[in-house]
């Protein structure tokens, strides 16, 4: 009896009927397409979460530099890839921590509204007592709102009504001063209507300024105004995946350098892939640890001393040299990346963040 032909609606081959999968591309052969087939290729896909994770699990957390190692000496099936499990573990860490960076957004966002609240009422307070009490203040107001004394725009007049302030209280009234400029100029110019160059110009930025400067002092005006401090803390928050993805392969060019002889830079990428990996999971262990109780310092200064040492036992197995030179090597890369790369990467971001958000 001959079995029934069908075709692989995948690579429309020819088998036999008999078959599960097509034993040309492995697909099912009765592959109907449910919500329980879509969900599971899309996580089977993007995130390999097969039988492969769980078997590369216990190696990546209690056997440092192992995993490393098996990918270099061509086991690549068998655990899953170094992309694979940082892309899936990043992703999870990301997701525990947005709820953390979700408190500090709106904590930041509300300490930074009542800042210039108070700013506001301090800087009210100071001028309308005492025109209050000589009844200057609804002239003052008249010439700030109405812009009665002709030809006189900007900065000149709140030159102007300061004279005037001075002349009727008999002192001079600081103006308050937040995020390096003049608070009072800039808001009397911004209810005058004038435009949003000249209120820069009043700010400090000089006439000539080039087009990063311009920018720079427009970012300002915008966090004054908007007020949303909590918006540039997001915004900051929000880099730091892509901040990390590109800080990965400079931890693999410092180990390059540190072991220029052992292998080429794929090789260090790989050690790379795996050792951030293993640093997403015990920070996600903490963050899930401190949503069910409050984590003293000294437990998570314990996590934190670990992860160094897991660094230097992945060298030493990785790399095949000597304790000394392993712990010496371990700790200048430690260094290197910790109190160099990591500072000025954060600057980068926090700067970005700004200039972007």
């Amino acid at each position: 009896m001959i079995d029934k032909q069908i075709v692989c609606k995948n690579c429309e081959e020819k088998f036999d009927s008999n078959y599960r999968f097509c034993p040309y591309c492995g697909q099912k052969s009765n592959d109907e397409l449910t919500l329980g087939v879509l969900f599971y290729n899309t996580i089977s896909n993007y995130f390999s979460f097969d039988a492969r994770f769980f078997k590369s699990f216990i190696p990546l957390m209690f056997k440092p530099g192992y995993l490393a190692n098996s990918f270099i000496e061509g086991k690549r099936l068998l655990y899953i890839h170094p992309a694979q499990v940082y892309l899936f573990i990043s992703v999870v860490f990301f997701f525990f921590f947005s709820f953390i960076s979700r408190d500090q957004v709106e904590r930041m966002d509300k300490n930074f509204k009542e800042t210039m609240h108070k700013a506001d009422v301090i800087d009210s307070l100071s001028v309308q007592t005492s025109l209050d009490s000589l009844g200057g203040n609804e002239a003052i107001e008249n010439i700030k709102s109405k812009n009665a004394i002709k030809g006189v725009v900007g900065k000149e007049l709140i030159n102007v009504t300061d004279s005037l302030e001075n002349s009727i209280t008999g002192k001079k009234i600081e103006p308050k001063t937040v995020l390096g400029f003049n608070k009072r100029i800039v808001d009397s110019l911004t209810k005058a209507g004038v435009k949003d160059d000249r209120i820069l110009e009043a700010m400090g930025m000089e006439k000539e300024a080039s087009a990063f400067q311009h920018k720079l002092y427009r970012q300002l005006l915008k966090l004054y105004r908007q007020r949303n401090g909590g918006a540039l803390v997001q915004a900051f928050y929000d880099s730091i995946p892509l901040a990390m993805f590109i800080l990965l392969p400079i931890f693999a060019l410092i180990l390059k350098l540190l072991f220029y002889n052992r292998g080429s830079f794929s090789h260090h990428l790989v050690f790379s892939f795996y050792f951030f990996s293993f640093l997403f999971i015990v920070f996600s262990l903490l963050i899930i640890a401190d949503f069910i109780w409050d984590v003293p310092a000294l437990v998570d200064a314990i996590f934190m001393l670990s992860t160094f040492f897991y660094l230097f036992m992945a060298v030493k197995r990785f790399y095949k040299q000597g304790w000394v030179i392993s712990f010496f090597k371990t700790n200048i890369a430690a260094f290197l990346f910790l109190l160099l790369v990591i500072p000025l990467a954060a600057v980068i971001v926090a700067f970005g963040a700004f200039m972007f958000y």
